[in-house]
């Protein structure tokens, strides 16, 4: 399996009441198939037989039911500690998990919460960007003040500002900017290197509305996708809306989880 380069993001998975039922509506939004071990507590997701995502029973009722997004990281302790150092909270230690890798959680200056992921024998997804697969994911937070630098320094991301219509406004300090797009460090910065962002939550929202990842996959039909998870029991958020990258959606699942779908602009008409 590849390896994913440091502060990539490589894995995602969804916590959720029912299991069972996570995974028929799933199944039939995206076509994926599961397996899981003997009496265990969460089922991997494949896509054409490749892995894509894990759904998980929760332990705990008060957990939110979410969709949730890992970070790669080859040295977990020292981004642990990165994420200290610059103003973030840890919420579990580093944990084995089994042969896998190791696993830890973690919140930043905003409270948007994030897992880490030191690779064993599972790198992470083993299919993206195509239907039926993560493709991207975004911080929404209310302190990009406090958020952005944090990124910066414990992940290396090197930041794009992006105005409404998705365009490069770094040469235009007037500009208004509420979107930036991450780039690993050592790359080029801008969308063709970037592999995730920042949006702002404005007063327009709920104040009680925290601060969260939302998580991305890519169809190959935006509409059909969405009319398609009404019809299993979610509901629409956001109907789909042309963005400069494709057509999107902004959905919720049959028991509430928040994720968006995305149809490239290769796959438009």
């Amino acid at each position: 399996m590849a390896a994913f380069a440091h502060s990539a993001p490589c894995w995602v998975d969804v916590q959720l009441s029912d299991l069972e039922a996570g995974k028929r509506f799933y199944g039939g939004l995206f076509g994926w198939t599961f397996r899981a071990g003997d009496g265990m507590p969460f089922a991997d997701a494949l896509s054409g037989g490749r892995l894509v995502a894990a759904l998980a029973a929760k332990k705990d009722g008060r957990m939110p039911t979410a969709w949730g997004v890992y970070f790669a990281t080859d040295d977990i302790r020292a981004t642990v500690a990165a994420i200290r150092e610059h103003g973030g909270q840890i919420i579990t230690d580093p944990v084995r998990a089994g042969r896998a890798g190791i696993v830890a959680q973690a919140a930043d200056p905003g409270g948007a919460v994030f897992g880490l992921w030191q690779p064993g024998e599972r790198a992470g997804f083993e299919k993206q960007n195509d239907p039926g697969s993560f493709c991207w994911t975004e911080v929404h937070t209310r302190r990009p003040e406090r958020v952005d630098p944090f990124y910066e320094k414990v992940f290396g991301f090197q930041g794009t500002d992006l105005d409404e219509g998705g365009n490069d406004v770094s040469g235009d300090a007037e500009a208004l900017v509420d979107f930036r797009m991450w780039s690993p460090e050592g790359t080029e910065p801008g969308p063709d290197t970037a592999v995730g962002g920042r949006s702002v939550i404005t007063d327009a929202f709920p104040a009680e509305l925290p601060s969260y990842f939302l998580t991305y996959f890519a169809v190959a039909d935006c509409d059909a996708a969405a009319e398609l998870a009404v019809q299993l029991g979610g509901r629409v958020s956001a109907p789909p809306f042309d963005i400069p990258y494709g057509r999107m959606a902004v959905l919720h699942d049959d028991q509430g989880a928040l994720f968006a779908v995305l149809q490239p602009n290769e796959l438009l008409p």
